[in-house]
């Protein structure tokens, strides 16, 4: 796992390199190519997990330098990519030469073969094109900035932003308020994009003129298995101790980042099944009594597996000290509050070693979050009655967010319109409110996928949500933090459950193997059962929260940060229509995703507006 940087027709220095030094702390490297009438610059930072020896350095030429590439993660599958290019020789073990020969002999569509996350630029000299690529699901992010005949691209937005000083896009804020997060290609400012994940962005440099386009190069899911549920059981078994054993692949420790859940436990399982010592595990756990720490229901886990467990605990201080640093490590606001203790488990891990698997992306496609229940929902429940129900329940005082927003998307006959209004944190008008801007972006974000899926394949509406959600949500949110926190550190975390064979074989399920009324993960836990105790599986999904709840409710200091007049946040927000948020936090409704996007923005404007 590394950091990557490159340029055409812009400089490079040593410095603007070390401003992504944390991901890359044992090696860095850089080359110079002219292609035609432009000159590329390529730099790399390395974190040495796989191959240590100097045959893993980067950039990586072949051929007389006839192909360059620059590399970020981790394919799994190198080795058996190996077995099918026998007449290259070598000169290490690591997976940046395999799939460094694999594009320079199949072109760019070798990628699709690969199984892993990673985020790559590589470098034709004979095409005179340069392509920008990140893995199916995004779990490796890459920017990018094109103004008139220069480029600038790179793992993280401050080498880019250094060198281009852009500004904010007030429909990408509308946009962000209104899913929680910035979709791919949108970030919060008007020309830096992110590589959607899938995708390839294509940079033709054989002219005066630079042009680029962009493509998806990821397969639509597949439909129509006829496996009975038992075969099922059995095939994704399979698959998912094969993903485990894939991404154990490494030349230094591993260890595994452990929740109270039954994800990061399973995935725990089998590693620890294959280790002849215990693995270190980590959990994060808080100073407050609150139902949504899960040290103890971790603790259990690892003794029952064997493993050597490491605990880290936060409270309300460590937690608002910690967000400016948080909103500056990731670099895009969102309104999951997860960042913050994802931070001290980093932190943790990073004291131990520089590699940890963890139990993300499981519920995406295995159907374990509540807003699946409400498509369900959706097929029986006519809209005309949702609409009746949403007002009653405000009335019988119900304050529960994912409730409210379920029977506001159950009003709407629409896919998309209904998906969009579920992953809302903000509604349309609220935005208007907030900032006098109009959302106008985020159906078509929602619209492009759906088209790219073959949505309308499916017949089922949750199935359709669940394969947005993977390429969506999970990948510019969750992933997005991940990534940028564990590298701030030093570390590379891995994610089994997004293993390519395993996520493309449960999609070709049927919908009710992993979903239905009242029960998600459904094939998931049935073969947990193989592995894990029932008081591990069952256990009452916590879902890696903070106690936000009660802290935003203490005091006043985060009243005193969001209504600051003299803030650069108040030049975009009404500071009337802020309190009104913070209010009905007090009066017991829940925002708390609201106050914490909010808290994000006032500092990400301190940073970067």
């Amino acid at each position: 796992m590394c950091g990557i940087l490159g340029a055409i027709n812009r400089p490079l220095d040593a410095a603007l390199l070390d401003l992504i030094a944390h991901r890359g702390p044992d090696d860095s490297g850089n080359c110079e190519v002219a292609v035609g009438p432009h000159n590329v610059r390529l730099a790399h930072r390395r974190l040495s997990i796989v191959d240590l020896s100097p045959s893993g350095h980067q950039p990586m030429q072949i051929d007389g330098g006839v192909s360059s590439l620059i590399f970020n993660g981790e394919i799994y599958n190198h080795a058996m990519l190996r077995k099918g290019m026998r007449e290259v020789s070598f000169s290490g073990h690591s997976d940046t030469e395999t799939i460094l020969h694999a594009i320079a002999r199949r072109g760019i569509g070798a990628v699709r073969d690969f199984n892993g996350i990673f985020a790559l630029a590589f470098l034709d000299r004979v095409q005179a094109k340069l392509y920008l690529v990140r893995d199916p699901f995004g779990v490796k992010p890459l920017y990018y900035c094109q103004q008139g005949d220069t480029v600038v691209f790179s793992s993280e937005i401050k080498p880019v932003q250094t060198l281009v000083r852009d500004e904010i896009d007030p429909e990408n804020l509308a946009e962000l308020l209104r899913l929680r997060f910035s979709p791919s290609p949108d970030t919060l400012f008007r020309n830096i994009r992110k590589v959607r994940p899938g995708h390839v962005v294509e940079i033709d440099l054989k002219g005066p003129q630079i042009t680029i386009r962009e493509y998806s190069f990821a397969a639509a899911p597949e439909l129509g298995s006829s496996l009975s549920f038992e075969a099922a059981v059995n095939r994704y078994g399979e698959l998912f101790e094969k993903a485990v054993e894939r991404q154990l692949m490494s030349d230094v420790e591993v260890g595994v980042l452990l929740s109270g859940g039954v994800d990061s436990a399973l995935v725990a399982a089998f590693a620890q099944k294959r280790s002849d010592k215990p693995l270190k595990a980590f959990t994060v756990g808080f100073l407050d009594q609150d139902d949504s720490d899960e040290v103890a229901d971790a603790a259990e886990t690892a003794a029952y597996l064997g493993m050597d467990h490491h605990v880290t605990r936060i409270g309300f201080d460590d937690f608002l000290n910690t967000v400016r640093k948080c909103v500056g490590i990731v670099e895009e606001p969102v309104a999951t509050t997860s960042v913050i203790p994802m931070f001290y488990l980093s932190e943790l891990a990073s004291r131990h070693l520089k590699v940890v698997l963890s139990g993300q992306g499981a519920d995406e496609y295995l159907g374990g979050y509540g807003r699946y229940q409400g498509e369900l929902y959706a097929r029986v429940l006519p809209p005309f009655i949702a609409k009746c129900l949403q007002p009653l329940a405000s009335a019988a005082g119900v304050r529960s967010g994912q409730m409210l927003r379920g029977l506001g998307a159950l009003q709407f006959t629409d896919d998309q319109d209904r998906f969009l209004n579920a992953y809302s944190v903000f509604a349309a008008d609220e935005i208007k409110k907030l900032t006098g801007f109009d959302d106008l972006r985020s159906s078509s974000r929602i619209r492009y996928l759906y088209e790219l899926l073959g949505c309308s394949r499916m017949t089922e509406a949750v199935e359709r949500m669940m394969a947005l959600d993977v390429r969506l949500n999970l990948s510019d949110d969750l992933l997005l933090y991940t990534d940028k926190v564990t590298m701030h550190h030093s570390i590379e975390c891995r994610v089994p459950m997004l293993d390519l064979d395993l996520v493309r074989f449960v999609e070709t399920l049927p919908f009710h193997y992993r979903v239905k009324f009242r029960r998600g993960k459904i094939i998931h836990k049935s073969f947990a059962e193989k592995a894990l105790p029932a008081s591990i599986i069952h256990r009452k999904k916590k879902g890696f929260q903070s106690p936000t709840r009660t802290w935003f409710s203490k005091g006043n200091a985060i009243r005193d940060i969001l209504l600051d007049r003299s803030s650069r946040f108040s030049a975009y927000f009404d500071r009337a229509e802020v309190a009104k948020v913070l209010d009905g936090h007090a009066k017991g409704f829940d925002m708390n995703r609201h106050i914490f996007l909010l808290l994000n923005l006032y500092y990400w404007m301190e940073l970067y507006a």
